[in-house]
């Protein structure tokens, strides 16, 4: 809770969008309303829990899930990993062809997440990702400002 408040003084002066991730019931009492959950945890809000919020994100691993995700009234989901990446090291990427498949089958944006790179992302918009996370290309990055002006020249 008392990173959360921190983090929310710093964006409220700022035209980014803080959305906080999982702990709903801290965002709730700070009056926060955009969040981010684990498909488990949006599984498990009541109504009106939902209602306190004007986003909900959360992430998906499958069409099953893209599906559920709607059907408990997500905003956006995250769909991954889509590439390798060392978030996940070890575990086989899902592919283009389950993103494309996820994206095909909900009326929500999809959001692309893992090994998303500026080489990448036609592919990722290609294959019908409304945009894309990034979380270890910008951490192993020496200019994450550099970094960022690559996927706009894409």
């Amino acid at each position: 809770m008392e990173l959360a408040k921190k983090t929310a003084d710093i964006f409220k002066e700022s035209n980014t969008r803080l959305i906080l991730h999982n702990f709903y019931k801290p965002a709730i009492d700070m009056e926060w309303k955009y969040i981010h959950l684990p498909l488990h945890v949006l599984r498990e809000m009541s109504r009106e829990d939902k209602k306190c919020f004007e986003c909900i994100g959360t992430s998906c691993h499958s069409v099953a899930d893209a599906l559920e995700a709607v059907r408990l009234g997500a905003d956006y989901i995250t769909a991954g990993h889509v590439f390798a990446t060392d978030c996940k090291k070890g575990l086989e990427p899902r592919g283009l062809d389950f993103l494309r498949a996820v994206c095909k089958s909900v009326d929500i944006p999809v959001y692309a997440i893992g090994g998303i790179t500026p080489y990448n992302i036609g592919e990722v918009i290609a294959a019908g990702a409304a945009g894309a996370c990034v979380m270890s290309g910008l951490m192993k990055c020496d200019d994450p400002a550099e970094y960022i002006r690559e996927f706009e020249k894409k």
